[in-house]
């Protein structure tokens, strides 16, 4: 039982160690680019945010979402939305282009929130979405609802005790997984009734211990989609979360 432990203990290091060699390379690489192109689309790209095209969770994101493919609005498409961590603003930008009429787009850092503004300017979008640079959901009006809250979580599970050398870390790791456990608690109270709180997690996560905290804070995961995607020649399971309040 000590050895398993120590096994699990060694991967986990391991694998939030490799996260933030990712993070560290998509920042510095020859070839990151200021402009991209995604969905048909061109999107600036600012340094110190999460590239989306060295990473595929942007775009399982988008399929989850019902938002690849030709515009074709559906009743999913419309009421409002909340991007939380929207780095570089195009899954909330595609939002407000696929008919959603009130799109809210935050991060905690500073930089994705300019760039999302680049980004809701480049494509017009300035009349139904705006950029608020937030830690979760502490700069929003106390009032404020949306029919769709969502989140690409950085759900990499890092020691409680590491401290971010660069804001760009906080796409990829999350310590003691504090983020996660404030996110499950208080989403559901962001949304409007019948709205969803939805989480994009992926088995680089430590999927027991998310179920744990879920169970802690009186929230249930119901697993709407999963995608398994090739990362680096290893196979990688996404998955689309609703958090629901558990059932008495």
């Amino acid at each position: 039982m000590q050895q398993a432990q120590q096994t699990q203990q060694t991967q986990q290091v391991r694998s939030y160690e490799r996260s933030l060699a990712r993070c560290a390379e998509s920042r510095t690489r020859a070839d990151r680019p200021r402009v991209f192109t995604m969905e048909g689309r061109e999107w600036d790209l600012l340094d110190g945010v999460f590239a989306p095209v060295h990473s595929p969770s942007t775009r399982v994101g988008l399929e989850f979402l019902g938002m690849t493919g030709p515009a074709a609005p559906t009743v999913a498409d419309r009421g409002s939305f909340l991007e939380v961590g929207c780095g570089t603003g195009l899954i909330a930008v595609l939002a407000a282009l696929r008919g959603h009429d009130r799109v809210v787009a935050t991060d905690i850092n500073a930089e994705a929130v300019r760039n999302a503004e680049l980004n809701i300017a480049r494509h017009d979008v300035g009349g139904r979405a705006r950029a608020v640079h937030s830690d979760l959901f502490g700069a929003l009006p106390e009032g404020d609802r949306f029919d769709t809250v969502f989140w690409s979580s950085n759900y990499v599970l890092a020691p409680a005790g590491y401290r971010y050398q660069h804001d760009h870390e906080r796409a990829y790791v999350d310590p003691g997984y504090l983020t996660h456990s404030r996110f499950l608690a208080e989403a559901p109270h962001w949304t409007t009734p019948g709205g969803r709180a939805l989480l994009h997690f992926s088995s680089r996560g430590d999927m027991s211990q998310l179920r744990r905290i879920a169970e802690e804070t009186g929230r249930d995961l119901v697993e709407l989609g999963v995608s398994i995607v090739m990362e680096n020649d290893e196979p990688v399971s996404h998955y689309l979360f609703q958090i629901t309040k558990q059932l008495d």
